[in-house]
């Protein structure tokens, strides 16, 4: 049996963390979280995270550029998951290297269907 997949969640809010949290480990998965960027890249360098789910707008390093320094070091999944709809936005995340980008406020199901087709192409999942 092969160990769950670890999802990192980075958010600047409580309750978008939470409820991603609380989701992601009803699936089955380990989570961990972090509210900013800095956060989120700290994590990456000590732990083995499968696939992380990332705001946009945050302080400090914004989802643009946690994507950038991730994409410096590893070709992880990467799923944008951002209130942010303008075309701008999704075009600029799938050109830093973005293997998706979904729209809050997102369906449970969509977003655990897109989660799995990533993991399932690296291999962390059957």
């Amino acid at each position: 049996m092969t160990e769950p997949a670890t999802i990192l969640v980075v958010d600047d809010e409580d309750m978008v963390r939470s409820l991603l949290q609380r989701t992601l480990e009803e699936a089955g998965y380990d989570v961990i979280t972090a509210a900013n960027g800095q956060e989120a890249l700290d994590k990456m360098s000590q732990l083995d995270v499968s696939l992380v789910l990332l705001d946009v707008k945050m302080p400090g390093l914004d989802g643009f550029q946690v994507l950038d320094h991730i994409r410096h070091r590893s070709d992880i999944p990467v799923i944008m998951l951002t209130a942010i709809g303008e075309v701008t936005s999704v075009r600029d995340s799938l050109a830093l290297g973005a293997d998706d980008y979904i729209r809050k406020p997102f369906k449970k199901g969509e977003l655990l269907a897109r989660i799995q087709v990533k993991l399932r192409r690296v291999k962390k999942i059957s």
